[in-house]
């Protein structure tokens, strides 16, 4: 069973310490599976690691944290080729996909090589909740703010464009990208654009942001938009998620 509607969990977190691992999934991950509508068995999530170029050590932990969580984990690898024959079959047999961040340049490069621009939109068409944390979440926008090409941040303004929003991701933990989000929707490079503190993810279904939901305390979530010559930046109070297994 997938997702009813088109459904994209846009995160700034997701990943915490495990008790006996070296990372577990946290709350959001968990939500993300609880909004594929899964019930009656193992849910199915797909981890893809392009941003950090297939790391085998993260894949590794990823599996680790799929098998603490109770996941079936279906990693995708893309090098130094597809680990899978048909990519396309196995993304659309999946309940969630979830991206690592990393190189958000390089993630969009590699994916449109292999035509998965193209099949991760069928599979968000089709009700697999597409989410992932930092350039796991600006992919789906129109762009973004990122470090992809070098420690000063840029912006990045040819990401999938399923939503049609600007990502701000990490608003809170670095100090450079609110002042950039800000500069780049009042120039006009970037529309609307939808920021989150770390540990806070934006629910969408369709193209319509529906939630902000957090894993941490206190945390925000953030709507830029142009006014006149400015920006004006309202805070969208996000709802506290559940520890796992609570």
């Amino acid at each position: 069973m997938t997702a009813t509607e088109p459904t994209i969990v846009a995160t700034s977190g997701g990943h915490r310490r495990g008790d006996r691992i070296w990372v577990g999934f946290h709350s959001l991950v968990h939500h993300a599976v609880e909004l594929s509508g899964v019930n009656g068995r193992r849910p199915k999530v797909m981890y893809v690691g392009t941003a950090i170029g297939d790391a085998e050590h993260m894949t590794a932990r990823m599996g680790e944290a799929a098998r603490v969580a109770g996941f079936d984990l279906t990693p995708l690898q893309l090098f130094p080729m597809p680990n899978i024959e048909d990519v396309e079959g196995a993304v659309l047999d999946q309940d969630v996909v979830w991206v690592m961040g990393g190189s958000v340049v390089n993630l969009l490069a590699v994916w449109r090589v292999h035509g998965l621009d193209t099949v991760f939109r069928r599979a968000w068409e089709a009700g697999v909740v597409l989410s992932g944390v930092s350039a796991g979440s600006i992919c789906w926008f129109q762009g973004g703010t990122t470090d992809s090409f070098g420690p000063r941040l840029r912006p990045v303004t040819d990401a999938l464009g399923y939503l049609p929003y600007g990502n701000g991701v990490h608003y809170d933990s670095d100090a450079g990208r609110r002042p950039l989000v800000h500069g780049l929707v009042a120039d006009g490079t970037l529309p609307e654009t939808h920021c989150t503190d770390d540990g806070v993810g934006l629910v969408y279904h369709g193209t319509k942001l529906t939630e902000a939901v957090s894993e941490l305390p206190g945390k925000g979530a953030y709507i830029v938009r142009r006014e006149g010559d400015g920006v004006v930046e309202d805070r969208v109070e996000p709802r506290l998620l559940p520890e796992p297994g609570a």
